[in-house]
């Protein structure tokens, strides 16, 4: 893809919506699947540690599975996929990886990242329970939107989806119990526009200085 000048990037935004009726006939290339995924990676995370994992489930029967597990929601069997956002409780494990191929780029010296890989091993690892799905949520959340925004430039269409059973849906697809389910995305090109929807005025949500 060419890079996005900023009249296109306002248009993404613009135009990425919460779509609920999907061309079933649509097949996302799993080729093009991973690059959206690449990309939506280079989304931030506390201390680069990165705890989202994805499973992206795209197999007919797979997402009849999921289905009722989804509420009945008609998109999840309509979508190219449905990709599952999850949450790795133990993703500080990943960081001496994450820093060892940062100093091996180049990024940072030895003495940095040993004491990054410190950091993680001890500080994340002993936080509370609380604190860590926390740090988990928020950069899952910031890599959703981040996902979403992709689809759309590349002329998909996605919705986020909190309305399912978590723990069934951990139960039916096996995930292991490191795992934190946090949400799914359905992902496709849309049937049907895009309901219209309203946003609060600027004063309602921003203030300056002081909470009014």
């Amino acid at each position: 893809m060419s890079t996005l000048t900023k009249p296109d990037f306002h248009t993404v935004v613009a135009e990425r919506h919460s779509v609920r009726a999907y061309d079933p006939t649509v097949k996302i290339p799993r080729e093009e699947m991973e690059e959206m995924l690449k990309e939506a990676s280079l989304a931030p995370s506390s201390s680069n540690l990165q705890p989202w994992r994805f499973l992206v489930i795209d197999k007919p029967e797979l997402l009849e599975k999921l289905h009722p597990i989804a509420n009945n929601q008609a998109h999840v069997l309509q979508a190219s996929a449905v990709i599952a956002v999850l949450g790795d409780m133990k993703w500080y494990e990943k960081g001496e990886k994450i820093y060892t191929m940062s100093q091996e780029a180049g990024y940072m010296t030895e003495e940095v990242k040993q004491r990054f890989i410190y950091t993680a091993e001890n500080l994340y690892a002993g936080m509370d329970k609380d604190v860590k799905e926390s740090i988990v949520d928020i950069d899952a959340g910031l890599i959703s939107m981040q996902l979403m925004l992709v689809a759309r430039a590349r002329g998909y269409d996605t919705v986020p989806m909190g309305g399912y059973d978590k723990e069934k849906f951990v139960e039916a697809f096996q995930v292991p119990s490191q795992y934190r389910s946090i949400m799914l995305i359905a992902i496709g090109k849309a049937a049907t526009p895009a309901r219209p929807t309203v946003r609060l005025p600027l004063e309602d949500i921003a203030f300056w200085n002081e909470m009014n």
